[in-house]
């Protein structure tokens, strides 16, 4: 397991390489946000971003996604995976918005998960892009990464990760981090081929170091 000193020099490597890292699911407003994140389950944001660009002109409201069936809903996410049981969260947490927040988006992380199709890891991404909340949401480039690097256990749940990386990083410094540690997996530390032999990170990993091991031999 990495020490102090090193998981800051880890955040300061991925400042380095990754300055302007954000959310990359192209929105407009915290409605869209929590739409956007939940179809990203399991799936690219760049097919989200694709689906996403008509989505959000024909739907504005989540009146708009009600006054539709859910075939025709169906048909317009058709090309995101689970795409049914997607459309069925979405008219479900439309009528939620409607019935329990005034058709808004609550800002509390405790009322967001009571949303259909809205579990912790959308609720902290919301919390945290969208009302400037220190979160810290775990998706797999964030777990991979930090168990990589060894920041956190490799027998750890997506859980034990999340309280892993909030115990270790000053919560100042969550949002940012949770942004760099996706594009630093999602560029660099790949879950098929790592870039372990230019990583600047690669004298404190462990795993990198097998990789590298490995391949020369």
């Amino acid at each position: 397991m990495l020490n102090k000193q090193q998981i800051n020099r880890c955040l300061d490597e991925m400042e380095n390489m990754f300055p302007d890292a954000h959310c990359e699911l192209r929105h407009e407003n915290p409605f869209e946000l929590v739409i956007a994140v939940l179809l990203s389950a399991q799936c690219t944001d760049a097919l989200v971003n694709k689906v996403t660009e008509s989505l959000f002109k024909k739907y504005k409201t989540p009146h708009d996604y009600l006054d539709v069936s859910l075939e025709e809903l169906q048909q317009d996410i058709r090309s995101i995976g689970l795409y049914r049981n997607k459309a069925k969260n979405i008219q479900k947490l439309c009528e939620l918005l409607l019935s329990d927040y005034h058709g808004e988006v609550p800002e509390e992380h405790e009322e967001l998960v009571k949303l259909p199709g809205v579990g912790r890891k959308t609720a902290n991404v919301v919390v945290s892009v969208a009302f400037g909340v220190p979160a810290l949401a775990v998706d797999t480039h964030v777990e991979r990464v930090s168990k990589r690097l060894g920041i956190c256990r490799w027998k750890d749940s997506v859980l034990e990760v999340e309280k892993t990386l909030m115990r270790k990083i000053p919560k100042e410094k969550w949002s940012d981090t949770h942004h760099r540690l996706i594009f630093f997996g999602r560029y660099h530390c790949k879950a098929q081929s790592p870039q372990c032999d230019v990583c600047p990170l690669l004298d404190i990993c462990r795993e990198g170091q097998k990789r590298m091991k490995k391949k020369s031999s």
